[in-house]
């Protein structure tokens, strides 16, 4: 099949718009980024990286560079934050790399998304439309057309909505409700030379409370520290990000032991995260419209897996469009079946991964004894759904996908 030379539009140029354009810049096609903000960029702080998003940064063919850029962790370990009890701790360790073929590691956002940008500019016939707001998406048998805040529109033969959180996208094929959780999430980055000398492992580390839970790891070669916390908020929130205020903070975290409430006093400024997901979806490929990323299974982050199914996607994107030699519309519907189920398993483990995480009263007494003894295999055993996934399975779900609205 001769490759149509209309460019795809690619609406959002955060993680997965990029992953999504380095992934058909691979199937040869020409690509235009949409991106509301003046300039591309990411903000927020640290991420962990599975296994299974090294395998997707292999796929799409950056994997040196984003190894490049992270640091790699010892193990992933809990405690109660009321009284340092180790809930549990799972070595990532060369046991685990040779079960799972790849490293779990800790990345800022800003250097996943420079590779990702890199690795584009440099191998496909990419342009980059920032400052531009998508309004409205009009589609035909034959091409995508975007309308941006200034009338300006864009022509394409197919449409990737990568558009995060809010995608206009999403609104337009959808049109389903945010579901706002009522915890709020505040993120930052602490210096080395500030960072408590009795919390600088080289771990990813969550401290779990009642209602609340912190979270630290090092980030940039340890030079820094990324510290999130996350509680439930007494007021009636909106999604959205804003600044936060320490006294905020400090008011939800009464109980907690000295040692993980040093994390609290660290950073001098915040942004402030009022949560949301929404209800997993059958149908997220309309026509020559996909989505993508949080625009297609928006998650909460307690699985910490939002940016790792973002590349899953984009490579399964890639895979289906070979699969399909280069049919559109067949191609968004086998990567649509391909993701459907995964991706709801995600958005549903981490509503019970939240819940698990702030358990009080006998229900944090059960979680503390759920993983009491176990050994490392056991562990990794049970993480295989997850850090399994690779390339070359990535269009196996698709064989036994029955979507229904039943």
């Amino acid at each position: 099949m001769s490759l149509d030379q209309r460019p795809i539009l690619i609406a959002g140029g955060g993680i997965g718009g990029f992953a999504a354009a380095l992934a058909l810049a691979k199937q040869g096609f020409k690509i235009q980024v949409f991106e509301q903000a003046p300039e591309i960029g990411e903000i927020g702080a640290g991420i962990q990286l599975g296994p299974n998003a090294f395998h997707a940064f292999d796929a799409l063919g950056v994997g040196e560079i984003a190894r490049s850029k992270a640091v790699y962790t010892d193990y992933m370990v809990m405690h109660d934050a009321l009284d340092e009890y180790q809930v549990g701790k799972i070595p990532t360790d060369a046991e685990f790399r040779k079960r799972f073929g790849n490293p779990y590691a800790v990345i800022h956002r800003a250097d996943i998304h420079g590779s990702l940008v890199k690795g584009a500019n440099k191998i496909g016939d990419l342009e980059i439309i920032t400052d531009c707001k998508i309004e409205s998406v009009i589609q035909d048998e034959n091409q995508v057309t975007i309308i941006d805040q200034h009338g300006q529109r864009y022509v394409g033969q197919a449409l990737i909505g990568s558009d995060g959180v809010k995608s206009v996208v999403r609104e337009t094929f959808v049109g389903d409700p945010a579901l706002v959780t009522g915890h709020v999430v505040y993120r930052a980055v602490v210096s080395k030379s500030e960072f408590p000398e009795d919390l600088k492992w080289n771990a990813a580390s969550i401290w779990v409370g009642p209602n609340c839970h912190l979270v630290h790891y090092p980030l940039r070669g340890g030079e820094e520290y990324n510290v999130v916390v996350t509680f439930h908020s007494r007021h009636q929130e909106q999604w959205g990000v804003t600044d936060g205020s320490k006294e905020e903070v400090l008011s939800y975290f009464e109980g907690i032991c000295p040692k993980a409430r040093q994390l609290i006093e660290l950073p001098k400024s915040w942004k402030r995260w009022a949560t949301a997901d929404r209800d997993p979806i059958f149908q997220w490929s309309f026509g020559r419209v996909t989505l993508l990323g949080d625009a297609a299974h928006p998650t909460t982050q307690y699985m910490a897996q939002g940016a790792c199914m973002a590349l899953e996607d984009a490579v399964t994107l890639g895979e289906a469009l070979r699969a399909c030699n280069n049919n559109i519309q067949q191609a968004f519907d086998l990567y649509q079946k391909a993701r459907v189920s995964r991706t709801a398993r995600i958005v549903l483990s981490s509503r019970e991964m939240g819940k698990l995480y702030h358990a009080h009263g006998v229900q944090r007494l059960v979680r503390n004894d759920l993983w009491r003894g176990r050994s490392a295999a056991r562990f990794y055993d049970a993480m295989e759904w997850l850090y399994g996934w690779n390339v070359g399975n990535c269009l196996d779900a698709a064989q036994n996908f029955q979507g229904s609205a039943a």
